[in-house]
């Protein structure tokens, strides 16, 4: 049996991909139309059909806007604070999925060396990861909260790397 991992996006995120799948496919349907079969044509074409089976997985798959409890356990839906050790910057970034959040707050993924050091970790629990330099960088959780919340009360965001 195969199981799926559900993903956390916002409302807005949401309705973003949801706006860039209808145009894709209306882009696609017209180039299908008019017959294009030069290479570059073709080549323009499988990139939308990519990026259109890409939202559509994502969509699938999403859990939109429900905010994970307000535990201050860092996972996807949450708005965390970290302290790089080494240096004292303090960045806040949003534990999501890179390609459907943007705007101000940064995003990393659960998948990405800091969001998956990180995932699980409380306040005041310190995490080291790896860079794909070599390089081990050691943060420390400052503060977690859920995505609503933190929109809600307008928070700063990063400070600085």
């Amino acid at each position: 049996m195969i199981t799926t991992q559900r993903v956390w996006i916002s409302p807005q995120a949401y309705e973003r991909l949801q706006q860039e799948l209808a145009t894709l496919r209306r882009l696609s349907a017209a180039g299908a139309l008019n017959g294009d079969t030069d290479e570059n044509a073709a080549a323009v074409q499988r990139g939308w059909w990519n990026r259109i089976q890409q939202i559509h997985d994502l969509l699938v798959t999403a859990v939109v806007g429900e905010d994970p409890p307000d535990d201050g356990i860092a996972e996807p839906g949450m708005v965390v604070t970290i302290r790089y050790d080494d240096t004292g910057d303090i960045e806040t970034f949003l534990l999501g999925i890179r390609g459907a959040e943007y705007g101000d707050l940064e995003v990393y993924s659960v998948q990405s060396p800091l969001g998956a050091a990180i995932t699980g970790a409380r306040p005041g629990q310190r995490r080291d990861y790896e860079l794909p330099s070599g390089a081990v960088l050691s943060v420390t959780v400052l503060r977690a909260v859920p995505y609503g919340m933190h929109t809600a009360k307008g928070h700063e965001h990063a400070e600085s790397r």
